[in-house]
């Protein structure tokens, strides 16, 4: 490499390692925004689940217990076979 220039690359490269740093700080504080906003979203999801859930399980037991029950089917209910 010419020696005149070793200044020059020397410089640029510092400059791009900042830019880099920078870049890398940036990026690990956005991505651990996103990660307490997933947090949050997810607390918040499991919440209304957990409640739709409790609804969903008292709703069939009242559905459960208000209908009739289920008429059973017996051998002479069946159509004849050729035997």
């Amino acid at each position: 490499m010419d020696p005149r220039y070793i200044q020059e690359t020397s410089k640029h490269l510092e400059k791009q390692h900042e830019l880099l740093w920078d870049t890398y700080r940036s990026m690990t504080h956005e991505l651990q925004k996103l990660q307490v906003e997933e947090e949050m979203l997810m607390r918040k999801f499991y919440e209304a689940m957990s409640a739709q859930g409790l609804n969903k399980k008292a709703s069939m037991s009242d559905n459960l217990s208000a209908s009739p029950p289920t008429p059973t089917t017996s051998s002479s209910d069946l159509p004849a076979t050729r035997r």
